[in-house]
C-alpha cells in the first residue's frame, strides 16, 4: 500500500519525535523506586554529612526512599569504581571527594576514568582548609611565614593527614607558588594524629580542615594563620586567606560532588542537579553545613565537569612538581 506524501511524511514526523517524548516521559516518572548516593569513605566526613542531607530531603521532594551506603576502601577507589559500573539510570548516585581528582597521580592504574565514567551531577560544596602554625613560630601572617622557612629550612617541618591528601597536596601547591625549595613533610594516619606534635612544637605548621583544627585554635594550642580558599571562609570569617596575606593567586580546597554513572539520560540529570541544589540551599540545611565548615556550591552539570577537569590539570602539575610519584 503506497501512502500519500502528505501522510507518510506526517508519521514519519510522529516517530522522529518519539524519542524525545520518551526522555520526557521518563524525566517525568523518575523516580518509580528508592535510589542509592554511595559514599566511597567511613561516616563522619564532609562528604558522607552531604550525602545525608541530600538523602532526607530528596526522600521527601521526591517520593521515594534514598539511602546512603557507606562503601570505603583504596582511598575511596572500591566505592568510586562501584559505581561506574552500575546501570547508568540514575537510581544509583555517587558523592566523591577531591581524591577524585588527585587518585590517578598516586595509583598506577585506577579501574575507572575519573572523567569519562561519569556524569556530572551537581558541585555540591567545598571545605576550606586552614594553615595552622605552632605559636612558638615567631610570624604574624603568611608574608613573614614564607621567610621564617627559607630562613630556617630545617625547622620548618610540616603536618598532613597523609599522603597524597588534600592537606599534603595543598602544603606543596604552597611550596611550589612560594618558591620554598624544601619544607620537610610528615604524614600521619589522620589529621587528630597529626595535632600531637604540632601542639608540642615538634613539627611547625599543618594545613588541615577547619572542623578538625578549630578546637586548638580556640584553645591557643595552634595559631590560625590563614584559609586555603580565593574567599574567606564563611565559619572563619576573620581569617584572611593565603592569597592576600602573602601569596597572590593561591587557592586550594577540599571539595566534593555527586556524580552518576556515564549515559545516565541529560533529563534525569537535570532533575537530579535541581533536586540537590534546592536541597543543599535550604533554610534548615545551610546551618548544618557551616557548622561543619562545608559551603554549599551548586552550578550546572556542564561547571562542574570544567571544575573537575581543571582539578585534574592543577594537581597533576603540584603531584609532577612535587615527585610524587604513583604506586
Amino acid at each position: 500500500m503506497k501512502l500519500p506524501r502528505r501522510q507518510f511524511l506526517h508519521l514519519a514526523a510522529g516517530a522522529a519525535a518519539l524519542p524525545a517524548v520518551s526522555r520526557i516521559a521518563r524525566a517525568q516518572t523518575f523516580p518509580a523506586r528508592s535510589l542509592k548516593i554511595v559514599v566511597p569513605a567511613t561516616p563522619g566526613g564532609a562528604i558522607d554529612i552531604i550525602a545525608r542531607l541530600v538523602a532526607d530531603k530528596l526522600t521527601a521532594s521526591m517520593g521515594q526512599p534514598v539511602v546512603v551506603e557507606n562503601k570505603p576502601g583504596a582511598s575511596n577507589i572500591l566505592g568510586t569504581d562501584a559505581v561506574a559500573k552500575s546501570p547508568p539510570d540514575g537510581y544509583t548516585l555517587l558523592i566523591v571527594a577531591s581524591s577524585h581528582a588527585t587518585n590517578q597521580f598516586l595509583f598506577k592504574q585506577l579501574p575507572y576514568d575519573p572523567v569519562a565514567d561519569f556524569e556530572p551531577v551537581v558541585f555540591t560544596h567545598v571545605v576550606p582548609l586552614l594553615l595552622a602554625i605552632n605559636p612558638a613560630i615567631p610570624v604574624k601572617n603568611v608574608r613573614e611565614l614564607i621567610a621564617w622557612i627559607k630562613a630556617n629550612p630545617n625547622m620548618a617541618s610540616y603536618a598532613s593527614s597523609g599522603k597524597g591528601t588534600s592537606p599534603h597536596m595543598a602544603a606543596e601547591l604552597f611550596r611550589s607558588m612560594a618558591g620554598i625549595n624544601t619544607m620537610l613533610h610528615i604524614p600521619y594516619r589522620g589529621s587528630s594524629a597529626a595535632h600531637p606534635d604540632l601542639l608540642a612544637g615538634r613539627t611547625a605548621m599543618i594545613f588541615d580542615t577547619i572542623t578538625a583544627i578549630l578546637p586548638h585554635v580556640q584553645s591557643a594550642g595552634v595559631r590560625a594563620l590563614a584559609v586555603t580558599t580565593a574567599k574567606r571562609s564563611q565559619s572563619l570569617p576573620e581569617v584572611p586567606t593565603i592569597s592576600e596575606s602573602g601569596l597572590a593567586g593561591y587557592d586550594a580546597n577540599t571539595w566534593g560532588g555527586i556524580l552518576a554513572p556515564t549515559g545516565t539520560p541529560k533529563e534525569i540529570v537535570t532533575r537530579l542537579n535541581a533536586e540537590i541544589s534546592k536541597a543543599l540551599s535550604a533554610e534548615d540545611v545551610r546551618p548544618k553545613l557551616t557548622a561543619n565548615g562545608i559551603e554549599f556550591q551548586g552550578g550546572t552539570p556542564t561547571q562542574f565537569l570544567d571544575y573537575i577537569k581543571a582539578e585534574l590539570v592543577k594537581w597533576g602539575k603540584v603531584a609532577k612538581d612535587a615527585n610524587i610519584k604513583p604506586e
